[in-house]
Parts: structure tokens; sequence; C-alpha cells
């Protein structure tokens, strides 16, 4: 634990030696006031702004980075390109959050305009242009030097524009954005954002909250890598997508390798599987997270024409029975019950977007270092890099599908019904959520719907995300209206702990419990009437009732067939003040002497 305390002391100290006012940049460019901050907005700058390569898996060595401060302005939907711009905003950052300079609202009447130029590197020269969004919410408008490029509708997944076309011989390109988002007056997936935040909803994110940069490529390139590991059989299924006209003569070689010795190779064609045979695989595991290393190259009539280095783990997901014939969550073919917190992913100074990359990486750190082995990403999609660290450290995922359209039916309503663009759009961006994250080993369940949080059609939308991925595990409905398909039976206890009747096929996990809540001055997002499911005034007698809910929940694994358990929460966020952690990330509000031990005794409790 002694590594655990002087992370968070030095975290303490780092708030008190930086006050916000010497965040003031010679650009003009400082953060919006804001009620708290976290210890890494000291290192936010407009040359600073998440500057990593955005996406691990699927690397290239020329790139070039579009954050930092672009023109923007809020005007009425309706009204045409801006004549105009308010100011500077500094991107990643939504315009709502303290990091953007901004920290105002966009209503569902308007949009926000963004605009700044680029140059293109002579070595570019004959290469196809791409531009890359991380993430923009929620209908995006392209165009560059004035030219339409296209609209993406989503405001999770990753999107691509090949601009090459709209490119002048030489000088600043324009580039221009708009963005309109309905937040909770559509139907459109959105999580927990809203327009008037309260209780467990909270401030929404408009426009531009992940990395924008663009990419040099030939003109048929790799597009997208799908790869699926087989532990019994000891290969790597990889399946290597294109962009371009493609013409005759194209293959693919993938080279996998360990500590930088090649461990296996092999040759195919492009769209089609190739098998990589890896001989006594190395399983990643939590306890031992080891990927290997992968090279992908595209070669052309026996010419080398485009690389990306990625990464996979070896690893299973599965229910089984143990020896008493109850289903339990497998890993790797063995017993392993899985506990985490919930993890809602949102930041007082940044909301939707992490100040930088040390302070994702730093969450997933806290949750290893306090015991855990898995977190429920709660109705938000991350950066391609938070997962990355959950990868590299060794951190499974629940992954939810954000929620929208209606607001939470009761229990026993069972479903709603949605209009059909409505549910297409579901559809459409949960696809995409798989697609983007397939390759991840860290994830191992999809859980589609929340609480009946805009729940419809759960058996089709189960069918439709195992056949999307017959690779992971699906929890039809984490909470309340369970329909008896997927792989799990999840309920909901507060503070709880409690357990679903055993079943013969599925396994039961507890989905969310605890709540436990404890504000603590100074480090709180309003100074009164904050919220918790239950609420203690101190550290110590906080400490003493997780302590006597993790009692009770090491009956229900041992007793009652309890496999995974999700705990109510990571954070404070916002007024609700149920976190491990306060939301400024500065304390851990229990004794980690007493609690980290007990959380490893959970995880190890089918051992």
């Amino acid at each position: 634990m002694k590594k655990l305390h002087s992370k968070l002391l030095l975290l303490s100290t780092i708030a008190i030696l930086v006050p916000l006012s010497t965040f003031a940049q010679s650009s003009g460019w400082r953060p919006a006031p804001n009620p708290i901050m976290t210890p890494w907005a000291k290192d936010v700058s407009p040359t600073n702004a998440h500057p990593e390569y955005p996406r691990p898996q699927m690397r290239r060595d020329q790139w070039s980075n579009l954050n930092g401060l672009w023109d923007y302005v809020i005007q009425p939907r309706n009204q045409s390109t801006p004549t105009h711009w308010a100011g500077k905003i500094l991107v990643p950052y939504p315009v709502e959050s303290a990091l953007s300079g901004v920290k105002d609202s966009v209503g569902p009447m308007q949009k926000l305009w963004y605009h700044r130029t680029f140059t293109i590197k002579k070595s570019w020269t004959g290469k196809r242009i791409l531009l890359h969004f991380g993430a923009v919410d929620w209908r995006t408008t392209v165009w560059v030097n004035g030219q339409k490029v296209g609209v993406h509708q989503g405001g999770y997944d990753p999107f691509t524009f090949d601009i090459t076309s709209q490119l002048t011989s030489d000088g600043p390109q324009n580039l221009e954005i708009s963005v309109w988002d309905p937040s909770d007056a559509g139907y459109q997936p959105r999580g927990k954002q809203v327009q008037h935040p309260s209780g467990i909803w909270y401030t929404s994110t408009t426009g531009i909250w992940q990395t924008v940069w663009l990419e040099p490529v030939p003109k048929v390139s790799v597009k997208k890598l799908m790869m699926v590991p087989d532990i019994d059989n000891g290969t790597l299924k990889l399946v290597v997508n294109t962009r371009g006209e493609s013409e005759s003569g194209y293959t693919v070689r993938a080279v996998a390798s360990q500590s930088g010795h090649e461990t296996t190779r092999a040759i195919g064609s492009t769209d089609q599987p190739i098998i990589l045979h890896i001989k006594n695989p190395k399983l990643w595991s939590p306890s031992s997270p080891f990927l290997y290393d992968l090279k992908v190259e595209l070669i052309h009539n026996g010419k080398e024409i485009d690389q990306v280095a990625s990464y996979f783990g070896m690893r299973s997901i599965s229910v089984e029975k143990d020896q008493q014939g109850i289903p339990r969550l497998f890993l790797n073919h063995k017993a392993l019950f899985e506990f985490g917190p919930l993890d809602q992913g949102f930041w007082p100074d940044g909301i939707y977007t992490a100040p930088t990359d040390e302070a994702m990486k730093h969450d997933i750190e806290i949750m290893k270092d306090l015991g855990f082995n898995m977190a429920r990403k709660h109705v938000k999609v991350e950066p391609a890099r938070w997962y990355y660290w959950c990868d590299k450290l060794g951190l499974l995922v629940w992954q939810d599908m954000p929620s929208g359209d209606l607001k939470p039916i009761p229990k026993g309503k069972k479903e709603i019904t949605r209009v059909a663009q409505s549910s297409y759009e579901y559809d459409y961006e949960l696809t995409n959520l798989i697609h983007n994250l397939y390759d991840h080993p860290c994830i191992v369940m999809w859980v589609p719907f929340n609480e009946s949080w805009g729940q419809f059609d759960t058996k089709r939308v189960v069918k439709l995300i195992q056949r999307l991925d017959p690779s992971r595990l699906v929890d039809d409905a984490s909470g309340w209206n369970d329909f008896g398909v997927g792989n799990v039976h999840d309920i909901h206890v507060y503070p709880g702990p409690g357990a679903p009747k055993i079943e013969s096929v599925r396994a039961g996990v507890l989905g969310e419990f605890g709540g436990l809540g404890l504000p603590l001055k100074g480090h709180t997002w309003q100074q009164q009437k904050n919220w918790g499911y239950r609420a203690f005034t101190s550290r110590d007698s906080l400490t003493l009732a997780y302590k006597d809910l993790l009692l009770k929940l090491k009956d229900l694994i041992k007793n009652k067939g309890l496999s995974a358990a999700v705990y109510t929460q990571l954070t404070d966020c916002e007024i609700e003040v149920n976190g491990l952690m306060t939301y400024d990330r500065k304390i851990i509000k229990m004794d980690t002497s007493v609690t980290a031990p007990l959380d490893r005794s959970i995880i190890h409790s089918l051992k």
C-alpha cells in the first residue's frame, strides 16, 4: 500500500503548489473558472492538449495532431456559416468544460461552429490525406476550403474523411466544422448527459471531445484490423480491411513478436481471415496482462506500400460450470470472480474528456492498486487510449452502450417502443461501438441496457450483439428488467449486496451495489446538498460500512453462486458523492490498508 499512499500524496502536493492563477498561457488561453480541478489540469496547454497518437492498435509513424486552439462560435441552429468568431476554444475539450476555456452550454436550438487552418507537409505530396476525428457529439458536418466533405452522426465513435480532393496545392488549408447536439431533447445515445444536471444526471458534452488528426496514406491503405484470439488452438485470426480502390496483387504480411523477437508470421489476402499460429501462447489476464506486438504490412506486387503497428492479447472469456455445477464467469477456462467499480468517466475540468493521458492512466492504476480486477464503463465510451491502458495494465472491462431515447421507465414496465429513426440510430451506434473496440482484450462483456433506460427489443439486440461479436459475453440488461437472454442475470441492490437465483446456464452477477456517500469539503462540485445512496460523515464510518458490505458479499459468492459484483462507484460525479475517490481525484475516501486487502480477497474467492 506504500505505493498507493505515495501516489496520492504527490497529487495532493501538486494541487497545493499549483494555484489556478498559474494556468494562464501566453496565448491568452486559460481554463474557465470551475468549482474544482484535477491535478493534471496544470499540464494542459494549447501546445500540449492530448499530444499522444490516439489509436494505439493501428499506429503509423507519420501524422499531424490538430488539437489546440480553434476559433469557435455558438449561434442559432438555422443560421448559415458564421461571419465572425466568438473567440478561441481548446480542442479536444468540450465547450461546456473549464479546460476548453469557454465553459458555455449549447442548446438543441443552437449549433457549435469550429474553424482553424492547417498546412500539409511537403513530404506528404502524392499521398491520400485522411482527416480523423476520435469522437464528436453529435451530428457533425465538415468543410475543407469551403467544400463540404461529409456528415457524421454519432457521439462516441471515430470517423474519417478523405480530404485529398478538397486541398489546395500549397498554403494554409481552411477547416470548418458545425455540430448540432440535441442532448436529452433528442433520441440519440447520450448516456447521462442532460441540459439541466441534477442527481445522477450530469453536464452535457457538445462538439469535439477527442483528438482530431491528419494522416497521409497510400492510394490503397490499411483501414481496420479485426483480431480474434483462440487460446484452445493457439491461434489468432486476423482480418485486414483496406481503404481505396483495390487492384489485383495486394497481399498482407502479419508478424507477431514478443520483446522484439519474432513469434510467428503469416501471409494472406485483404478482407479474408489470416491465421497466425502461436505455439504455447502466453495468456492475458489481470494478474499477467501480456501483450504480443503485431506488425501488419500491405504489399503490392512484392513491394510494401503501407504498414501499421498493433498488439493483441491471448485470452478467452466464457460461462462455465464450477465443481458444484454453478455457472460462473471463466477467464482462460478458470473461474474468476470479477469485482470492480462503476466508472462514469466524467471529469470536473474536462467533463467527457480527461485532462491528460496520464490522468486516464491514473484512474486505472488506482483501480488496480485498490485490488480490483474489473471496471464497468457506465453508459459512456472512452477514447481508444483508455482501453489501451486497461489492456496494458490488466483491467477487465464491462462496456455499456450509452443509453438514450426516453427517460427511465419503472421496474416491471419491461420495454419502450422506439420510433424507426431512434431504433436505427441505436443499432447504428451499437454496431460502431462493437466494431471499433473489437480488438481490445480487456473488454469481456457488452451491456446494451442499464435499468431499462431506453430499453427496447432486448432479445433482438442481444442476438445482434452475439452476431457482431460471438467471442464475448452479453449482459442483456444491467438491473431491473431481465429477459432471460444473454450470458448473465444482472441485478442491482442498494446498498446491498444481493444475488439473483442460481440458474442452469447463465451466471448470476450484481451489476451495482454500495453507493456509500461521503462529501469532503473543498472537493465537491457544490458546497451543499450533495447526494449519495447512503450518507456518512467520516472516513472511519465509511470504511466500516464498506467492510461490512464486502463480508456479506463473500457469503453470496460462496453460498449463492454470485460470479461478479460492481461497486458504485469509482469517483464522485458532480453532486453525486458515492465515489471511492473525490471528483477531483485528490483523495481516496476510505482507509486503503483495510479496503484493498478486502478487495483482493474478493477476487480470489473462487480459487
